[in-house]
């Protein structure tokens, strides 16, 4: 039977998980150089477009369609056959099948979205949009299917991810760093160039963005207008204000607390909790927002000593973030919330369900990368001409300019 409540609920939360992916443009814009905002924003844009048709012709199929080997959907929902307005009877038993469908499909584009941070300021659109493709054919919608799907044997062998922690951001978070390997550093980089973010109101104005959508990304996770779905959403608004706080400490302490990193803290935050929201008490949330935070700032000083030009970071707050929210979630899960217990509470084993499931997505997720990178270069080069991108993305890839003035 269908839910009115459930039904609006998951509605509204899908709007607010596609809200999202604009939000992570603005984001990610406002904190590459000014010649290169309007590729940045042009990236996530177009996977709105690009992702949200092929998710309905067969990524929702692949996804969440019959198993196969444990490893992937069949092509049961190819073209949405069978998707309908009555209830799956397998996911989302009290909304229709067409509002689960879409609800996931916002989690599939910004998780294309979410890795372009590595990427910023020197790939080309055309490799760009061909990787994408290639990635979220082969990557995401496998991923989905292990973790999600019926039959996923992440799924079967118990492993917790309530809302995208392995999905979404370890997924991401490793696909990028493969991704700045191949890509190689900004000109300039290694050199000490100044590559000062270009906006950072925009930033702020993205990551609030973030927050207010992430909401509907975790709560709506619950599928239903319940007290799980209150649980979700407290816990997430408790880890990205943990999140926030502790960023701007770290930075006070080392020299200024920055605006920048408060933004960037409270993303780290929201990172963490969603792998756990619906397993974990919301006091937990607090102490994973902090570990978040803290991992996420020292993984980029890290990175940063060691030259590794992953431009925005998309490796240290999302991917090692989405590693601790996930291991997080095997420690401080209890069974008053989601009905498993984690480490604290007796439940070791859970503990290390969740170590396989971060060590077997981060390591296919960096090797898919890696092999689907080198496929690309190959077709088309990933990486656009050194006087491209001295000039700018904006204008060698996209012919326009952000702030005015006359093209060359």
């Amino acid at each position: 039977m269908i839910n009115a409540g459930d039904t609006v609920w998951i509605l509204i939360s899908t709007a607010l998980v596609m809200l999202m992916t604009p939000g992570l443009a603005l984001f990610y814009g406002g904190m590459v150089r000014q010649k290169n905002i309007l590729s940045t924003l042009m990236m996530s844009f177009a996977m709105l477009g690009v992702i949200g048709v092929l998710w309905a012709v067969y990524g929702y199929s692949l996804s969440f369609g019959g198993d196969l080997g444990n490893f992937i959907g069949d092509l049961k929902f190819l073209g949405l056959m069978g998707v309908g307005e009555e209830p799956s009877g397998l996911y989302a038993t009290s909304v229709p099948h067409l509002a689960f469908m879409a609800f996931q499909g916002m989690f599939a584009i910004i998780t294309v979205a979410l890795w372009t941070g590595g990427v910023v300021e020197r790939m080309k659109f055309s490799a760009f949009l061909l990787f994408a493709v290639l990635w979220f054919t082969l990557v995401y919608c496998p991923v989905a299917h292990w973790v999600w799907g019926n039959g996923g044997w992440l799924a079967d062998l118990g492993a917790l991810d309530f809302a995208g922690g392995t999905v979404v951001h370890i997924n991401a978070g490793m696909t990028a760093l493969a991704l700045a390997f191949l890509l190689k550093p900004r000109k300039g980089f290694r050199e000490g160039m100044p590559m000062e973010p270009g906006n950072i109101p925009l930033v702020m104005l993205g990551a609030g963005i973030l927050w207010f959508g992430w909401f509907g990304f975790n709560a709506g996770s619950s599928l239903a207008a319940d007290g799980l779905a209150a649980n979700a959403f407290v816990a997430t608004n408790l880890s990205a204000a943990a999140g926030a706080a502790t960023w701007m400490i770290l930075g006070w302490i080392y020299r200024r607390p920055s605006a920048l990193g408060v933004a960037t803290g409270a993303i780290a935050g929201l990172v963490g909790i969603t792998p756990a929201a619906g397993f974990v008490h919301p006091m937990a949330a607090i102490p994973i927002g902090i570990g978040a935070s803290v991992i996420g700032y020292y993984c980029i000083l890290w990175r940063t000593k060691k030259g590794i030009d992953e431009s925005l970071d998309v490796w240290a707050v999302h991917g090692m973030g989405g590693v601790w929210g996930a291991l997080a979630t095997g420690i401080f899960a209890t069974a008053t919330v989601g009905g498993v217990d984690g480490l604290l509470w007796g439940g070791g084993m859970q503990f290390l369900k969740q170590i396989v499931g971060v060590v077997s997505v981060g390591a296919f997720a960096f090797a898919a990368t890696w092999v689907l990178g080198k496929l690309v270069d190959r077709v088309v080069g990933l990486r656009v001409e050194s006087h491209e991108e001295e000039v700018g993305l904006d204008i060698s890839q996209h012919g326009e300019r952000a702030y005015g003035g006359v093209l060359p």
